[in-house]
């Protein structure tokens, strides 16, 4: 059927409810509408899905969700894993707890046993819940840091992190079996609870997360010598972080938290930013405000699901808050636990640092000033959860800390994914080591850069939605795969590293070596001076995102850098 004929048929069925036809009917004249909503299935990707809330095939819907659970659902029963049960978690976004309620329900009448917060957590608290519990799934309603119209659908395996082969591509296809809604199951709750298969988790849970956040802290000693004295501003984006956040400040002692009050309770709509990205300046406006209010140390924020964090902090010279970007952060985070676990003699011979393939270079540098190995992989969280589990299969290596650019960090192996959490406890014990010293954390990534030279960063991203966009990022992809720029900016390209095809080549020589990372679109420019660019489509978005990384002297000239690369790449896709 084309795109009409499956709208029709959503009018016409029996099994879509009144208040979705009337959204349908509502845009009967709107045939680009008809057509962006109905022109595929929403796409289930290796993390699940994430769109716009609405009706339609191509939306965020109780029908898209059941859809896709009824797919995991199949998975889970040809796995055995029915009495495990499936751990579920939801955010403050609309229709977060309708979605995660349509999902339990869609389990049990599966005969699958599912453990639902009844109110809003965080994603890490998700991640952790799967392993307490020892569920063989796990499922969290989230859109992460997405404007307020979006939701999403991110699901887990029984280690603990998003999903990674085998299980990825087998739960697609699963999922991609499911043809029709009268396929899928669902349930009244009273019966789901009746039949002892809807379980309803919070405190136990809650309790046993902020035991192991705690675990984490290397020197409570320095938290406890400035923790009335140090002023911390936080901001959760009307998110889930508030609550945890606060606890765990609180239990460490630090007694000057300040928590932004426009912004403190959930809201879907995110009434007091445009988008609710801690990436972005402006949802930082009210929080620093308050923080000139309080003279904080420190300015965080978290994003709604509470993954990743944002953070300002003073420059002692000129009194004002600067900005640091995920990779600052994490880098910062790194270097105090490597440095202060080998101080105290409790760095482990084998211990590992892990990193996406798209994170700053410094960390390089870092785990290679205190012995420590570095493992780098694709851009997701997830292949660094996964990099633990094997850790632990095979001894291999201890975990000591993994990062990724997109303002996400993990310290310690109770979770498997990252948590805005642990950073905001870790970034604190940072800060609260600076100001025993008479030094703000600027002062600190300051001395790290002095250290190891000035790295900067960027990102910057196309959006083209629709039919005729998904055309032009595969068209953009495939340009730079087979006519591979041999200079960006007027640097020039070393190699070419492919991992769809899983190659590396070089330019200089020809030759072409094997890529052992997962299949991926993903294309990766090593360039000179230890600059280097990616291209990668989202999996989740309709966007091509386009990293870059240079090293300078200094901040001025590492942004010189920065713009020249990041202008030669525009000139190239316009082309």
């Amino acid at each position: 059927m084309d795109y009409k004929e499956v709208y029709n048929s959503w009018l016409n069925d029996d099994y879509f409810d009144e208040a979705t036809k009337k959204e349908l009917l509502a845009i009967a004249d709107n045939d680009d509408e008809i057509q962006d909503r109905f022109y595929r299935e929403l796409e289930f990707g290796t993390g699940g899905l994430r769109g716009v809330i609405g009706a339609g095939t191509n939306r965020m819907n109780i029908y898209t969700v059941r859809k896709a659970t009824q797919g995991l659902a199949n998975y889970i029963k040809s796995e055995n894993g029915q009495s495990k049960g499936v751990a579920i978690a939801f955010d403050c976004r609309i229709m977060s707890p309708e979605f995660a309620r349509e999902a339990a329900l869609c389990l049990n009448a599966n005969g699958i046993k599912t453990y639902i917060f009844s109110s809003l957590r965080p994603t890490p608290e998700l991640s952790f819940a799967v392993r307490q519990l020892g569920c063989i799934a796990g499922i969290v309603i989230t859109a992460s840091h997405n404007p307020a119209e979006y939701n999403g659908y991110k699901v887990y395996w029984e280690d603990g992190a998003q999903i990674t082969p085998p299980h990825d591509k087998r739960i697609l296809e699963e999922v991609a079996n499911v043809k029709s809604y009268e396929e899928v199951f669902t349930m009244a709750e009273d019966k789901a609870v009746a039949d002892g298969l809807y379980h309803v988790i919070d405190k136990e849970i809650d309790d046993e997360y902020m035991k192991k956040l705690k675990e984490q802290i290397i020197n409570p000693d320095v938290i406890a010598s400035v923790a009335d004295d140090m002023t911390i501003v936080y901001t959760p984006l009307h998110g889930t972080g508030n609550l945890p956040v606060r606890r765990v400040l609180s239990e460490l002692g630090f007694k000057k938290v300040y928590v932004v009050p426009e912004q403190e309770k959930p809201d879907g709509h995110f009434s007091t930013v445009a988008s609710p990205n801690p990436e972005n300046a402006e949802a930082f406006e009210l929080a620093l405000k308050l923080a000139e209010q309080v003279d904080a140390d420190i300015v965080l924020a978290t994003d709604p699901d509470a993954d990743r964090l944002g953070v300002y902090a003073k420059d002692t010279k000129t009194g004002k808050y600067v900005s640091f970007t995920g990779n600052m952060s994490g880098s910062l985070i790194a270097e105090y636990i490597l440095r202060e676990k080998k101080k105290a003699g409790k760095l482990p011979e084998n211990a590992a640092l892990v990193k996406t393939i798209v994170t700053t270079n410094l960390v390089d540098l870092i785990v290679k000033e205190y012995g420590v190995k570095l493992i780098e992989v694709l851009t997701g969280f997830k292949f660094i959860g996964e990099q633990i589990k094997l850790f632990e299969q095979t001894g291999s290596n201890t975990y000591v800390f993994g990062l990724e650019e997109s303002y996400g960090c993990l310290a310690g192996t109770y979770a498997r994914d990252k948590d805005a959490c642990v950073a905001v406890m870790m970034l604190c014990e940072v800060a609260a080591s600076c100001k025993a010293q008479g030094k703000t954390l600027w002062d600190a990534m300051l001395e790290v850069y002095e250290k190891y030279g000035y790295f900067k960063e960027g990102l910057t991203t196309m959006t083209l939605k629709g039919i005729t966009g998904a055309d032009k990022i595969k068209a953009m992809m495939e340009s730079l795969r087979t006519n591979a720029p041999k200079e960006i900016g007027g640097f020039k390209v070393l190699e070419v590293r492919d991992y769809q095809n899983s190659s590396a080549k070089n330019l200089e020589t020809g030759a072409v070596t094997a890529l052992t990372l997962p299949k991926s679109n993903v294309l990766y420019f090593e360039l000179e001076n230890d600059f280097w660019c990616c291209a990668r489509p989202s999996g989740t978005e309709p966007k091509i995102k386009f990293y870059f990384g240079v090293k300078g002297s200094s901040m001025e000239e590492a942004s010189e850098l920065l713009d020249r690369l990041k202008t030669g790449m525009d000139a190239i896709v316009a082309e």
